[in-house]
């Protein structure tokens, strides 16, 4: 790829170093390794608005594959060999596609990774829109053994795999559906451990800022539950419809509700998840992300229910302040049932939030950046959908 001249100037003003203290680097941090070449994008720039809090977006390329099925190419080979073997079709993303659901596509982005340290490994997630359309979107590296995760000292394209479930999506090539991140380890720690911050700290992490605005249920990370309404008729969420148009990803506030969506009223502060269906729910806290930290839904314990809770589950620095720093968010929550339809009623533990973090304070938080669609949500669908 050729480098920019604006692109060599920035790299030749880098600083020096990427050391620094162990932990999720913020948006400051990331722009260094942007900087300095270990980031690089096939555009030869990058947008403002790709720098998240703790995060960089990552932009589809020009073409996508449409495969038999998910894969992972393993510790001996590339991405591109898997799919020479499993490719069934190539679509033009140059002036947008049509990605149907219930199939399989791989799409290279057009970021990459070049001479990563080794103590500086990389982690994705989809965007947060990205979930709430129920797109599931995975990263895969070469010779990688785990989607979303890159080891330290990885060279290489990075490609994102996407399964739209509920809707058909329209994206094209820029558009934006998941984020990386990046967590340096000191020379103690081991790749994937030791950042997640333990119960007895977050318990004086919310003695001392409320993570929450009420009492804090700390075990194995911040539990949270269900919100199913105050009152009866109450809008306590949404079940995607069967059989609708396409979403363009890329079109804000362009699609009414009701053409894709069924409002749930409160009855009784129960629902039955029907199977394989797909809502739009909301935790029944309002959480707040201090500054010095990030955090992750972590998946519940299946002894709890059969159900998933979150495709899309990063939340930035920042995340959730109110009015007067107390908690003002909730959690909205991608929620579908397996194999069986299950109860949930309201206050019910439907999952964790695991924190870690920073290895410094982002320069700019959730909510003060243009990007932060999210802040001060309550029930909230994905941006796509007028208000």
């Amino acid at each position: 790829m050729a480098t920019s001249p604006d692109m060599l100037a920035e790299i030749a003003t880098a600083p020096a170093s990427l050391a620094g203290p162990s932990g999720v680097l913020p948006r400051q941090d990331i722009r260094k390794l942007v900087h300095r070449g270990m980031v690089r994008s096939t555009s030869g720039a990058f947008s403002e608005s790709q720098y998240q809090p703790a995060s960089i977006d990552l932009r589809l390329g020009h073409k996508a594959y449409r495969v038999r099925a998910s894969f992972l190419p393993g510790p001996n080979k590339s991405v591109a060999q898997m799919l020479a073997d499993l490719t069934q079709d190539e679509v033009s993303l140059e002036e947008g596609a049509i990605l149907e659901k219930n199939c399989v596509y791989v799409v290279e982005l057009m970021e990459s990774l070049h001479d990563l340290p080794a103590t500086i490994s990389a982690f994705a997630n989809p965007k947060s829109s990205t979930g709430r359309l129920d797109v599931f979107t995975r990263l895969i590296a070469d010779r990688s053994e785990a989607f979303d995760s890159v080891a330290g000292g990885y060279s290489g394209k990075l490609y994102a795999e996407i399964s739209p479930s509920s809707f058909s999506i329209k994206v094209r090539k820029g558009s934006r559906l998941n984020q990386l991140r990046f967590r340096r380890r000191s020379s103690g720690q081991e790749e994937a451990e030791g950042f997640r911050v333990s119960d007895r700290e977050l318990r004086e992490v919310h003695r001392q800022t409320a993570l929450v605005d009420g009492p804090a249920t700390i075990r194995n990370g911040l539990l949270f539950s269900i919100h199913l309404g105050d009152a009866e008729g109450e809008i306590i969420g949404y079940q995607a419809q069967r059989f609708t148009d396409v979403i363009d990803v890329d079109r804000v506030s362009g699609y009414e509700i009701d053409d894709f969506w069924t409002p749930i009223p409160a009855k009784r502060g129960r629902l039955i998840l029907d199977p394989h269906q797909f809502y739009i729910l909301a935790s029944k806290e309002r959480i707040y992300i201090p500054p010095a930290f990030a955090a992750e839904m972590a998946p519940i314990d299946p002894a709890m229910g059969e159900f998933r809770v979150h495709y899309a589950g990063f939340f930035d620095p920042g995340f959730g302040v109110g009015a007067g720093g107390v908690p003002g968010s909730r959690g909205v929550l991608e929620v579908r049932s397996h194999e069986v339809p299950f109860l949930l009623e309201d206050g019910q533990v439907v999952g964790r939030l695991a924190f870690e973090r920073m290895a410094t304070e982002p320069d700019a938080l959730y909510g003060a950046i243009g990007t932060s669609n999210y802040q001060g949500q309550a029930l909230k669908l994905s941006k796509h959908f007028r208000s």
